[in-house]
Order: C-alpha cells, then sequence, then structure tokens
C-alpha cells in the first residue's frame, strides 16, 4: 500500500461527516443506547438472523439506513408513509433528528404544523450513536 493510500484512507475513517447524510456518531455507545430502543424496536436481517430481539410495536430497524421512510413491511402511521413518498431516505442524520423529535422532524419535513408521528418517544441524546449502530448492523454497501 503507497503511503498517499495509505493516508487517504486514515483520513476517510478520521474525517468528521458534513451534509453527506452520515453523523458522526459512535456505533458502540449506539449499541447500548439502542437498549431503550429495543421494547419497541427489533433488527432481524433479510434471512432472519436475529440482530437484537425485541418488540414489535415499531417496525424492523434492520436496513433502515438508506431505505424511504415507510416502506418496511410495518403499518406505519399516514405522515411518516406521506414523508417516504415525498422522498425522505432515512441516512445517519435524518434518523438521528428523527428519533430526537419525531412529531417536530415530521411536522418540519412535511411543512405540516398537524403531522404527528406513531412514535411518541424521544431520544434526548444519543441519537447519532444509535443511527451509527444501525448503520452498522445493517446489510453492506
Amino acid at each position: 500500500m503507497t503511503r498517499t493510500f495509505a493516508a487517504i484512507l486514515a483520513l476517510s475513517f478520521a474525517a468528521p461527516a458534513f451534509a453527506d447524510g452520515h453523523s458522526t456518531g459512535d456505533a458502540e455507545a449506539g449499541e447500548k443506547t439502542f437498549n431503550k430502543c429495543k421494547s419497541c424496536h427489533m433488527i432481524v436481517a433479510d434471512d432472519g438472523t436475529v440482530v437484537v430481539k425485541g418488540g414489535k410495536t415499531g417496525p424492523n430497524l434492520y436496513g433502515v439506513i438508506g431505505r424511504t421512510a415507510g416502506t418496511a413491511d410495518f403499518k406505519y402511521g399516514k405522515d411518516i408513509v406521506a414523508a417516504g413518498e415525498a422522498g425522505l431516505v432515512w441516512d445517519e442524520a435524518n434518523l438521528a433528528e428523527y428519533v430526537a423529535d419525531p412529531r417536530e422532524f415530521l411536522k418540519t419535513t412535511l411543512d405540516d404544523p398537524k403531522a404527528k408521528s406513531r412514535m411518541s418517544f424521544k431520544l434526548k441524546k444519543g441519537g447519532e450513536d444509535v443511527a451509527a449502530y444501525l448503520a452498522s448492523v445493517g446489510p453492506q454497501s
């Protein structure tokens, strides 16, 4: 490996994320924080491998990063489906923003003061970490 390639590789892992949809979250910390989420959500791979056993009140979060909002096999509320139909695709940054305050996120995203989310839980801190964790356990692109 050349020194230039090694330097680029090292910088790509060390560089903070900008407006490209990637957060600066810590996946390891997010795994611990996800314990707050698993009462409603599970992470089960497409082949049936259970990554995290959890509830079924919320959708399976395997592959959520890169997925159009409101499109997994789950009965979503109309506003999250509308956000997906309007082009919302989950990335680490917008997922972290959503989990901090789902209703406010949808109000802003849809420019609709009456928008609601069926997810009432607000993750006050650690959303970036959970998003990084979900990206790390999802399908590899």
